[in-house]
């Protein structure tokens, strides 16, 4: 898979944050059956300040977040609980953008006693996913996309990111 890193916040370097964003997006995208060298990801590494910017003029939020995705097509499923359609080869290879702010990533990781670099891992799989059409706004779709994170977190030999 082509990811394309951009860091505004030099922060990041600490975690090999491409390395990362690679691996990441590409076990997401092998779990599903999507052929990684067919498609690309954009993703912005930055800080609370920039992320709060972009919630508010995208989801009218003014407050930061950990991440925040924008798929390049609609591909979410008609029917709650169900799997969206994979994207294929085409013509459109960009699946889309991901935004991720270090100032929230690392007080998450510290409240949940967790390593900087696995919660950061757990965040590009679920806003990957975002980019294949997964969303958690009610109960059907949030089982289905947790599910998806817990094993794709677990072939990468990370914890299930749900469990207390």
């Amino acid at each position: 898979m082509s990811v394309d890193v951009i860091i505004e916040d030099t922060r990041w370097a600490g975690l090999d944050f491409e390395t990362l964003a690679e691996v990441a997006s590409d076990a997401a995208l092998t779990h599903l059956g999507v052929e990684t060298s067919e498609f690309e990801v954009s993703i912005l590494a930055c800080d609370d300040a920039r992320i709060a910017v972009l919630n508010q003029d995208f989801r009218a939020k003014p407050a930061p977040t950990n991440v925040l995705s924008w798929p390049s097509d609609e591909r979410a499923a008609e029917t709650e609980g169900d799997m969206p359609d994979m994207p294929t080869e085409g013509p459109d290879s960009e699946l889309g953008d991901i935004a991720i702010a270090y100032d929230t990533c690392a007080r998450e990781a510290a409240e949940q006693n967790k390593p900087l670099a696995d919660h950061v891992t757990h965040l590009i799989v679920h806003g990957t996913l975002h980019l294949l059409g997964f969303d958690h706004e009610n109960e059907p779709d949030a089982a289905l996309m947790e599910g998806l994170e817990t094993e794709i977190l677990g072939n990468l030999g990370l914890a299930d990111p749900y469990r207390e």
